[in-house]
């Protein structure tokens, strides 16, 4: 799972850059070329201003002092911003522009038409679920930055001031949620709210926000080292925990009294469009859910069959219930330390990085380090996911793995999870669009959730190929992730469009994988809070195994996977339709 920048919920650092103002073309542009770059340029500042998170986390310097905001006048001046940007794209002439160009405009044309639907859903009025949530979005927004100046953490100091205000910005969308009836249902509220109380200290230094004033650069005089030690203890005191026990006491009384008894996205007001509108913005394309519901029966008939053949082929005397429950229970599959589990993960991580310049003709420059989720979050939290880094950062990308509940994190599943959130999964895609040269800003920082999540799927096969998996119970780990992945688009469709209730996605779950009790529960409340979001995974994984076959099938001896795999990753993140485009290039110029 790839998180943060929108790592939304729909912070996709979604990665949708908000768009932000009202704009008119700063120079007349005689040429397409010219009326599209100008847009490029005026949509990238705005966009800056208006979500500093992602500004400061693409390297620029100027926003690091604040947070988003949030508030009606906010997203007023942002549709009236997109809807201006669209406009000015419309008037460009296609024809006129070469083939990066056409991808610049067109992904960009994506990108706004679906900020602005999202706006207009008013979807700011739940700014949470299990996975994403505003007040970890501002929790995270300076971490890893680069902060070699007295400045910069008198920046910070002013960022941590701020979460009053973007916190009660926030608070008030959920009251009117509240007054609409498009609110969270209470069984993810009951297990969010106890996550939020955590981050109310009694001593500010507790708090990761004060993090930073530990080991502040030695250059800088000790006088000012306990300047701002002082002043950011006092900000976090005065500020980010008032803020963050107002939110507590919101969730714990009237938002718990508000929230919904049904779980199902259409059962919201205007809920159809708003599931549908989900399934837009993860799975890129637009889809009936009960179309995508018929092919998750299908995987997973698929993926059962592959399965049972592969437990009679392990010698192992029982069926797919004993073997399942073999696996949960046996200690050898468990660490006993969470250094184990970290220790076992980063020797998984090693050997795949020796591999892959068989596989890829093009790997990034940015490392990545195998990182504990943080105590504070992890008993509510998935099994892992991947943190990029900052442009310009100290750090290189973070896979994040979970340590808390040792009995429910199996090491048979690791190499899988290796090969989806570090590499070649999302630290690899991630990091190679970050380094993408010759393009506009925006797409450096781009993630949608078909392509990203949709690779890193696809990463878990490939690894069968790279020779990875070890023994019969590391590949039921994969087959069992790919099952996971699989129920997924059974459980989504079904929980927010078909009825199903919770128990029922449970049971579906826990019967047809491997997966830990804890885990289960947890991916069962991350659907019910995150609708769409779930499907963007096996979804993508088809389309682009699809076009794999595709181009296997048109080259014949001329395929190349390595080849294949860097034109997948060469233009960053794509809706589903337009790197189905780019991959029908990508044969046509290699007949």
């Amino acid at each position: 799972m790839f998180r943060r920048f929108l790592a939304q919920p729909a912070r996709l650092w979604s990665f949708f850059l908000l768009v932000t103002a009202l704009v008119a073309p700063a120079v007349h542009a005689d040429t397409a070329s010219a009326q599209l770059q100008a847009i490029i340029d005026d949509h990238w500042q705005y966009s800056l201003r208006e979500d500093p998170i992602t500004a400061s986390r693409m390297g620029e310097k100027g926003y690091s002092d604040r947070l988003p905001g949030v508030s009606p006048a906010d997203r007023s001046r942002r549709l009236q911003a997109e809807e201006a940007f669209v406009a000015r794209l419309n008037k460009v002439d296609s024809r006129q522009l070469n083939e990066a160009e056409r991808v610049n405009k067109d992904l960009l044309t994506w990108v706004l038409k679906n900020s602005i639907e999202s706006n207009r859903l008013y979807l700011e009025r739940i700014p949470v679920n299990t996975f994403y949530s505003f007040w970890s979005s501002a929790l995270d927004a300076s971490s890893g930055l680069n902060m070699p100046q007295v400045s910069d953490y008198e920046d910070y100091i002013k960022r941590i001031q701020d979460f009053g205000r973007y916190f009660d910005e926030n608070l008030a969308n959920m009251r009117a949620g509240i007054a609409d009836g498009f609110v969270l249902p209470k069984i993810v509220v009951q297990g969010i709210a106890p996550t939020v109380r955590a981050q109310v200290y009694a001593d500010p230094k507790e708090s990761s926000l004060y993090e930073p004033f530990t080991d502040l650069p030695d250059n800088f005089p000790a006088s000012e080292k306990q300047r701002l030690q002082k002043a950011g203890a006092a900000a976090i005191r005065e500020h980010a925990i008032p803020a963050f026990d107002r939110v507590a006491t919101f969730l714990e009384g009237d938002y718990m009294n508000a929230a919904s008894e049904s779980l199902a996205a259409e059962d919201l007001p205007a809920g159809e469009d708003y599931y549908r509108h989900a399934i837009r913005t993860y799975v890129t394309l637009d889809m009936a859910p009960a179309d995508i519901h018929k092919i998750g029966l299908a995987e997973v008939k698929r993926i059962r069959e592959e399965m049972n053949q592969l437990i009679a082929e392990s010698g192992f005397d029982g069926g797919f219930d004993e073997f399942t429950e073999f696996l949960r229970t046996d200690p050898q599959f468990y660490a006993e330390t969470p250094r184990e589990l970290l220790k076992e993960a980063s020797y998984i991580a090693k050997r795949i990085d020796y591999r892959l310049p068989e596989f890829f003709g093009k790997l990034p420059r940015l490392p990545y380090g195998v990182v504990p989720v943080p105590d504070e979050i992890a008993p509510n939290y998935t099994t892992a996911s991947y943190n990029p880094a900052a442009i310009g950062g100290t750090r290189g990308g973070a896979y994040w793995l979970n340590t808390h509940a040792l009995d429910q994190r199996p090491m048979y599943e690791l190499v899988a999870l290796t090969l989806h959130e570090a590499a070649p999964g999302h630290h690899l895609q991630g990091a190679l669009s970050q380094e993408l040269e010759n393009v506009p800003d925006f797409r450096r920082g781009l993630y949608l959730s078909a392509y990203g999540e949709g690779w890193a799927l696809y990463t878990e096969r490939l690894g069968v190929e790279m020779g990875v998996y070890e023994n019969a119970y590391q590949q039921f780990g994969r087959l069992s992730y790919e099952m996971w992945r699989a129920a997924r688009l059974v459980i989504d469709t079904g929980i927010h469009s078909q009825g199903w209730t919770r128990q029922q996605a449970l049971d579906f779950l826990a019967d047809n994988t491997s997966l830990s009790k804890a885990n289960v529960r947890a991916e069962v409340d991350r659907y019910i809070s995150w609708p769409g979001q779930a499907l963007s995974y096996k979804m993508g994984e088809i389309k682009i195994r699809e076009l794999r076959a595709k181009a296997e099938k048109a080259l014949g001896d001329r395929f190349d996977l390595r080849a294949f795999h860097d034109a997948v990753l060469a233009n960053g993140a794509l809706p589903m339709e337009m790197l189905e485009v780019q991959m029908d290039r990508f044969i046509a110029a290699n007949q």
